[in-house]
C-alpha cells in the first residue's frame, strides 16, 4: 500500500488514535483474483453469517434539485461543466417531496433518498432540506440525503432534523480520483464523512465501477472504503451509466463478472454493510442481477429513475423478486 493511500486511509482517525488498517490493497486484490465460484462461496458465507440472505432493503432516491452542479465529476450529466442538455431546476417544493415519499413507501420502499446536484449547501437551503427529512420521517421511512460536501454545524443540524444516513460516496481510489474530478479533492470527501460520523449519523459511501479504471483501482477503492472506522452501514455499488456529453460518455463497459466480482468483494471485506445495487441495474438483465445478490448484494435503489438515468421499473422488480424467491426487508 503506498504512502499517499496509507495517509488517506487513516485520515478519519486523524482526531484519536485508531487500529491499523483491517485490509491493504495487495490482500483485497487477492480476493479479486480468486476463482469466481470460490469468491462467491466466500461472500456467500459472509453474508449468511450477518443477514437473511433472501431479503433485499428497497430504497427510493429523488433528485430534489436538479443540474447546475458547480463540480465537474466526468460521470455525471448534472456538472454545468458537461454539455449534456439538461436543464438546472430549482429545488423542489416541501409537498412535492412528500407526496414522492408517500409513493414510495406505498410502492414498499423503507428508504427514501434525496439528492441535491450542489457543491455543497447554501444556508438558504439547509432549513428547507431540514423540513423535508422531518416529513419525511414523519411518514415512517428512513431518511437520507445527498447534498455534496458538508461542514460540521450542517451536518448537526440534519442530524437534529431527524436524518438517518447520510450519503457521500468516495467513487474511487486515491490514484484515479483525479482523471474523473478536478474541483474536490479525496481529502474534501473525506473531511465531509468524518463531520458525518461526528454528528451521529449513518454513512452511505461508495462508489463507480467501470470509469476506466484498473482491478487495482477497484481494489483500493474497497480497501478504502473498508478501512473507514466503522466502515460505511450503505454500500453503494454504481456501475457507470454513461451519458452522452460527459466526458465518459465512451467508455468501454466492464465485463460483467467483474462486476459481480466487486459486488462479492465488497461484502467479505464489509460483513455488515448493507452492499446496494446501484446505477446501472437499467442495463443489466435479471441473471445478471440475481448474479449479484447472490455474490452478497441485499439493497436496491427502486422505481423508475435514479437521479437522472433510468432505474428498473418497481413491477419488473416485484416479478424478479418473486422468481427468486426475495422479500422486501421490514423497516429496522
Amino acid at each position: 500500500m503506498g504512502t499517499t493511500t496509507a495517509v488517506l486511509l487513516s485520515t478519519l482517525g486523524r482526531k484519536a488514535p485508531r487500529a491499523a488498517a483491517r485490509w491493504n490493497v495487495a490482500d483485497v486484490e487477492a480476493l479479486f483474483a480468486l476463482p469466481f465460484m470460490e469468491l462467491l462461496r466466500r461472500a456467500q458465507q459472509v453474508h449468511h453469517e450477518h443477514f437473511d440472505a433472501n431479503e433485499v432493503q428497497l430504497s427510493t432516491l429523488l433528485s430534489i434539485k436538479t443540474g447546475g452542479c458547480e463540480e465537474d465529476c466526468g460521470y455525471c450529466p448534472q456538472s454545468a461543466h458537461h454539455p449534456t442538455g439538461l436543464k438546472a431546476g430549482k429545488l423542489m417544493a416541501l409537498p412535492e417531496v412528500v407526496a414522492a415519499a408517500q409513493a414510495a413507501k406505498d410502492s414498499g420502499a423503507t428508504r427514501f433518498c434525496m439528492g441535491a446536484a450542489w457543491r455543497s449547501p447554501k444556508a438558504r437551503d439547509m432549513e428547507k432540506v431540514a423540513e423535508m427529512v422531518r416529513e419525511v420521517r414523519g411518514l415512517g421511512l428512513e431518511t437520507c440525503v445527498t447534498l455534496g460536501m458538508l461542514d460540521a454545524q450542517q451536518a448537526r443540524s440534519l442530524k437534529e432534523a431527524g436524518l438517518d444516513y447520510y450519503n457521500h460516496n468516495l467513487d474511487s481510489a486515491p490514484d484515479f480520483y483525479g482523471n474523473i474530478i478536478g474541483t474536490r479533492t479525496y481529502l474534501e470527501r473525506l473531511d465531509t464523512l468524518e463531520h458525518v460520523r461526528d454528528a451521529g449519523l449513518n454513512v452511505c459511501c461508495g462508489g463507480i465501477v467501470g470509469m476506466g479504471e484498473s482491478r487495482a483501482q477497484r481494489a483500493a477503492l474497497v480497501a478504502q472504503l473498508a478501512n473507514l472506522t466503522p466502515w460505511p452501514e450503505s454500500v453503494p455499488i454504481n456501475n457507470l451509466v454513461p451519458v452522452p456529453g460527459t466526458p465518459l460518455a465512451d467508455a468501454a463497459p466492464i465485463d460483467p463478472f467483474e462486476f459481480v466480482r466487486t459486488i462479492a468483494v465488497a461484502r467479505i471485506t464489509m460483513p455488515t454493510a448493507m452492499v446496494r445495487l446501484s446505477a446501472g441495474r437499467e442495463q443489466m438483465d435479471d441473471a445478471l442481477q440475481a448474479l449479484c445478490f447472490a455474490a452478497g448484494a441485499n439493497s436496491i435503489f427502486y422505481g423508475d429513475k435514479l437521479l437522472t438515468t433510468d432505474n428498473p421499473q418497481a413491477e419488473r422488480d416485484r416479478a424478479l423478486f418473486a422468481r427468486l424467491g426475495l422479500k422486501a426487508r421490514a423497516a429496522q
